[in-house]
């Protein structure tokens, strides 16, 4: 008799990614991310951050008043493994500008997750900051991961915006997901999985080829456009 109750599909000689993260150097044609140290990168970053209060808003963390506050928050982060941080440096100026982790690190189901994510404002709205986010990207498909997360407080417009130009679908909200600094949040959540990869790849090339700007810095295609086709929902909030 067959069995009527559906399954997901086989996944045929399915093999866990390698290990998670670690000692990771991504280079890139504007930025190097690399372990986020304290010695090494807070006090550059804290120049960057420093009355920027704002940038904060959504993170678990922070503000931060002072620059020993901040050294000890990244030096507490050398420690972990799961988030595991990375400092962004520009490399036409050495700058330290911003960091990212990775994060809800699961290999035996192949998911992995970019996030707690701090962009200066030297960073934001730049070629380099999308090239750091393809570099986390293309790591872990290249690495063996299947499914790649993004989630954000669901008030988070300008997160939101980010993750479906990143070419990630719209999953859906979890509604009083939990509670951040004494508010509540609910988290919606994005994902890119293995299958995109390949188109995303190509639009990521397209758009971060220095021929897709013109002598003023201006682009000529838009990312979101170049990945529109690729993801399979849309946020109806946007």
């Amino acid at each position: 008799m067959t069995d009527p109750r559906p399954r997901g599909f086989p996944v045929a000689n399915w093999t866990p990614p390698a290990p998670p993260p670690a000692d990771l150097r991504l280079e890139g044609r504007h930025v190097t991310l690399e372990p986020l140290r304290a010695e090494a990168h807070a006090a550059l970053l804290f120049k960057e951050i420093e009355g920027e209060d704002w940038l904060w808003e959504y993170m678990p963390v922070g503000p931060f008043n002072s620059a020993a506050a901040f050294h000890r928050f990244v030096a507490g982060t050398e420690e972990t493994r799961d988030p595991y941080f990375l400092a962004v440096r520009l490399k036409s100026d050495r700058r330290v500008v911003g960091f990212a982790s990775f994060l809800r690190i699961t290999p035996a189901a192949g998911s992995i997750e970019v996030g707690f994510i701090m962009m200066s404002p030297a960073l934001q709205k730049t070629p380099a900051a999308t090239e750091a986010m393809f570099l986390m990207m293309k790591w872990a498909f290249d690495a063996g991961y299947r499914r790649y997360e993004w989630k954000c407080d669901a008030l988070n417009r300008p997160s939101r915006r980010a993750a479906q130009r990143y070419g990630f679908s719209y999953e859906g909200v979890f509604r009083q997901a939990t509670v951040v600094k004494g508010r509540n949040r609910d988290t919606a959540w994005f994902a890119v999985i293995d299958k995109d990869w390949p188109a995303l790849k190509e639009a990521f090339g397209v758009w971060l080829d220095p021929a897709n700007f013109d002598a003023g810095g201006a682009q000529r295609e838009s990312l979101a456009d170049l990945t529109r086709l690729v993801r399979v929902a849309s946020d109806p909030t946007l």
